[in-house]
């Protein structure tokens, strides 16, 4: 499956935390990033159908009868805790790539980048200032679908795939010495009608999907302190299209059945609260699911008892009933307590190096927590998201400014580059400012002293004598702040033995 196991070494890095770098952007999309917490809009919106409604609320409060209605299926408190931790990798992951299907025009499409985001992105949280993405949306139902790669002249790219299970794989990365060269990649699933992953004249690569609908997405580093290789990266992106198996041997395609997706919800929790057995049941029945695998196999066994399981029409009067509310207030809970985990930093080096690795090199705690902060980033060996805190212990906050200190020594051990962003910390979204400078690195640029080291400013006037580009504007009011270092091909050695820089609070 996929490009299998990936050693990852022992060492972790302080602090680090997962973050959101799919960014795969439409222009002019109105949707609502996963991860984001489910405020009051979202729970009038999204709000149960009226039948489930019904249902649920003579119920409230009550065992589960016979007729299948009840709170919650009659699950006690641990047990509708254990099936949203469970099932939280899948709803994330459905929200991400039907969103993104959605907004940039269905399935078996691709959206290359041609500028970096900017405070205007409300589509996903913790967006990334440092790279250009191709999206592509792929449905693999029907046959393969071959991706012809260029050539980037970047110093860093990567292509990721993952499927609703939220499992990630690297099969192409700079770091490995691709891009170099054209080449085709034929992607498919377990379930892709016809095909078994026999060779294919002139395809350079298979790789065999876990889910029928994934996303295939590529990130380039596009260079854009120099102007004409900006443009060059941008045009050779511009030049990748998904075509199918049939296409590619010069026949027609094969027909695609229509397909009846559940509806996305405008977050993580409002699936949860709406349709989560529906979304559960498209889920199984388009991904695959290993029997030797103990978290899939846990999986399937609860959502079972409920109705739900692989190669199953969902049928919502034979399934039992959860109560909408009770749902989805314990998933509000599960990701509250998750968000306020993010920085704790023995939980980080705990799950640091199991973040965004294939099926078998991860587990349910790290899953449960880069779901809920954001879907989905690459592994430690693409990159790593450690956090800067404050060197007082108190949260970083816009009424009050700070500056982060790195000699020649302590900066970022990158093998390709290194950024440092700010968002706010409640939303993930970049800091709205005139001069649309939302971070300090290669692509937003920055100014090294004379020693080799440099100072970053977080502050709402620039400080005399600081160079515009290591200047992070903020408005003065009373607003948490994120901050959150980059680390693209890290030296894993060094890795181990640096630590993050602190923010220094200035005086007031």
């Amino acid at each position: 499956m996929g490009t299998g196991p990936v050693t990852t070494g022992n060492r972790t890095v302080h602090h680090a935390v997962a973050i959101i770098t799919l960014l795969l952007v439409t222009a002019g999309a109105n949707l609502t990033g996963c991860g984001k917490e489910d405020n009051g809009h979202a729970l009038k919106e999204d709000t149960a159908p009226a039948k489930q409604q019904e249902a649920t609320s003579e119920n409230t409060g009550q065992a589960e009868t016979g007729n299948g209605t009840g709170n919650g299926a009659g699950l006690t408190d641990e047990e509708l805790e254990e099936l949203i931790s469970r099932s939280y990798q899948y709803v994330a992951m459905y929200n991400v790539n039907n969103k993104f299907a959605e907004s940039q025009g269905g399935w078996n499409t691709c959206v290359a980048d041609t500028q970096l985001k900017d405070h205007t992105v409300r589509e996903i949280a913790r967006p990334n200032n440092d790279t250009l993405y191709i999206s592509c949306l792929l449905d693999l139902r029907s046959e393969p679908i071959v991706l012809n790669v260029p050539p980037f002249n970047t110093d860093y790219a990567s292509l990721m795939i993952t499927g609703y299970d939220h499992y990630v794989n690297i099969p192409l990365g700079s770091r490995k010495g691709d891009f170099q060269e054209p080449k085709k990649i034929l992607v498919y699933s377990a379930r892709t009608d016809g095909y078994d992953g026999t060779p294919v004249d002139g395809i350079d690569q298979v790789f065999e999907a876990t889910g029928d609908f994934v996303s295939a997405v590529f990130r380039v580093m596009p260079h854009s302190d120099e102007p004409q290789r900006f443009q060059e990266i941008t045009g050779q992106m511009q030049s990748v299209e998904p075509v199918t198996l049939s296409e590619y041997r010069g026949n027609l395609p094969k027909t695609r059945q229509p397909v009846d997706f559940p509806a996305t919800g405008e977050t993580d929790v409002a699936i949860f609260g709406n349709n989560l057995l529906e979304v559960m049941q498209f889920v199984f029945n388009h991904t695959t699911f290993d029997p030797d695998n103990p978290l899939d196999q846990r999986l399937l066994a609860i959502y079972k008892p409920l109705g739900v399981e692989p190669g199953r029409e969902f049928d919502p009067a034979s399934v039992k009933q959860l109560d909408s509310e009770r749902t989805r207030d314990m998933a509000k809970r599960i990701q509250e307590e998750g968000l306020a985990q993010m920085n704790n930093p023995e939980l980080m080096e705990r799950i640091q190096p199991k973040m965004f690795q294939p099926k078998g090199e991860t587990d349910l705690e790290t899953l449960l927590a880069v779901s809920i902060y954001g879907p989905i980033g690459v592994p430690r060996e693409e990159a790593v998201y450690p956090t800067v805190d404050s060197g007082d212990g108190e949260p970083l906050n816009a009424m009050h400014d700070y500056v982060v200190r790195m000699d020649k020594d302590s900066l970022p051990p990158a093998g390709a580059f290194w950024s440092l962003t700010l968002y706010d910390l409640e939303n993930g979204f970049f800091i709205p400012n005139e001069r649309k400078k939302y971070s300090v690195g290669k692509n937003a640029g920055m100014k090294l002293n004379e020693e080799g080291g440099i100072d970053i400013y977080i502050a709402a006037e620039k400080p005399e004598g600081v160079p515009e580009e290591n200047w992070l504007p903020i408005e003065r009011k009373d607003i948490d702040l994120n901050l959150v270092l980059r680390i693209y091909e890290p030296d894993l050695e060094k890795l181990g033995k640096w630590s993050p820089p602190e923010a220094e609070k200035l005086s007031d």
